[in-house]
């Protein structure tokens, strides 16, 4: 259907209502509806029914329920058998407050980087016990975690970012066949908000930038002993945790991040090799018997639904955009105000506004970057600094907001709400954005 303002209508309705309701699943449907509603108000339901097949046959959304869910099995491995509490006391020692346990989560973050959502669950999973001891709340755990999600994952060339990233350059023609890779590396220095970003969570972590907002108010329940109101992530422990040392955790963890690499990048392949090495290394050891070890794995695919139900409607919310033409014609409307000097902010803030909106941090790039790149081309600005804009926005939509999949997963693995992480994180994220914007521009000036 022909482009207009209209489009922006569902993004509008979905942020709107998440920030009233505080209740993802539900403003993202209230988006979807808004745009079934626009594209034909006649035949809601039957495009409602059609989209949610659509998506639960995709490609990617099936990529994502194994990964996810096979990872929930994973982590619910290592609590059953008492290897993440092994973990957790082997660094509460090293810990010896509050910003040393963020400091640990936080450096912790930089080793897992071959994908957001692998880092989002190990990590968080794994440092929530080490956290709650030194009063540190489930929503700072959550953006110290988030923070090194796909901001880390976006700088380094050997993650699954990078490798997507350097297929739609190759494949929208902005990089010659087998120089996808090489153009993506070279945008790398000028990725300014995954390195600001991710650089602002020591200074958090020592309180050389102060709590605020939601997230002060956080650290003041926490610090005086108030429950957790959220669904946490917990799996009781059996068998003999007594022999249980730190090995048995970090044993599972090299081997997910060691087959992932060795599958060149595959990380559903590498959690399966994981899930089969915890297995032979708790049976051979007797620490658990065989069927509570399989009915962890099934424990923790159910302990994942709320989070892949949230992923899953929000991949409708960006078909639905998709089927408005919002990323096209955001982009149409600010072409006409991109010159050499200010294409990389014009570039960030919108396709940023529009991953934030939409919750697609991949998907509208698709979109943009064969637009974006032949105008960068033709204004002078340099196609490193074009791809640095480009991915910079990626990195915000993922990191920043309410309902993407990875604000989603580091809420699920911290044990904390979805809209409390996320509501709690935005102004750092804010800080970060804008920082970015001025350093882009002063880029494109020189």
């Amino acid at each position: 259907m022909d482009t207009s303002w209209i489009s922006l209508i569902p993004a509008a309705v979905a942020v709107t209502t998440a920030i009233i309701s505080r209740r993802p699943v539900e403003s993202l449907l209230a988006g979807v509806f808004a745009g079934l509603l626009i594209i034909g108000p006649t035949s809601s339901p039957a495009n409602f029914s059609a989209i949610l097949l659509e998506v639960m046959m995709d490609e990617t959304i099936a990529w994502v329920i194994i990964v996810c869910g096979l990872m929930g099995s994973l982590i619910a491995l290592l609590m059953r058998v008492g290897a993440a509490n092994a973990f957790s006391r082997a660094l509460a020692a090293r810990a010896k407050d509050s910003r040393a346990a963020l400091l640990h989560t936080w450096f912790l973050g930089l080793l897992i980087f071959i994908d957001d959502y692998l880092n989002a669950l190990a990590v968080g999973a794994a440092m929530r016990k080490v956290t709650d001891r030194f009063g540190v709340s489930r929503e700072k755990l959550a953006y110290v975690v988030d923070s090194t999600a796909a901001p880390i994952c976006v700088l380094v060339p050997v993650s699954t970012w990078a490798v997507f990233f350097a297929g739609v350059l190759e494949a929208s023609g902005a990089a010659a066949p087998g120089q996808g890779m090489a153009l993506y590396v070279s945008g790398i220095p000028y990725m300014l908000y995954p390195w600001i970003a991710a650089l602002l969570v020591p200074l958090v972590a020592m309180g050389r930038i102060p709590d605020i907002g939601a997230m002060k108010a956080a650290e003041l329940a926490a610090h005086q002993d108030k429950p957790v109101a959220a669904q946490e992530f917990n799996v009781e422990e059996a068998g003999d945790t007594s022999r249980v040392q730190i090995y048995h955790f970090l044993v599972p963890i090299i081997a997910l991040l060691g087959f992932s690499i060795w599958y060149d990048l595959d990380v559903q392949l590498g959690v399966i090799m994981a899930i089969v090495v915890t297995i032979l290394l708790y049976g051979t050891q007797q620490l658990l018997a065989w069927t509570e070890m399989f009915d962890a794995v099934i424990e923790g695919i159910k302990i994942m639904v709320p989070a892949l139900t949230i992923v899953v409607v929000a991949f409708m919310f960006k078909e639905v955009n998709d089927q408005l033409g919002l990323a096209s014609y955001v982009i149409e409307n600010v072409t006409p105000y991109m010159t050499p000097t200010t294409l990389p902010l014009v570039v960030f803030t919108t396709m940023a506004l529009i991953s934030f909106a939409t919750g697609s941090s991949w998907g509208v790039f698709a979109i943009a970057i064969p637009i974006v790149m032949p105008l960068a081309e033709s204004v002078g600005v340099s196609a490193p600094l074009a791809v640095g804009a480009l991915i910079s926005a990626s990195a915000f939509g993922s990191h920043a907001c309410f309902y993407s999949d990875a604000t989603v997963l580091a809420a699920q693995g911290s044990g904390c709400g979805v809209m409390e992480h996320a509501l709690t994180q935005i102004p750092y994220a804010l800080i970060a954005a804008v920082m970015a914007g001025v350093g882009l521009t002063l880029l494109a000036a020189v």
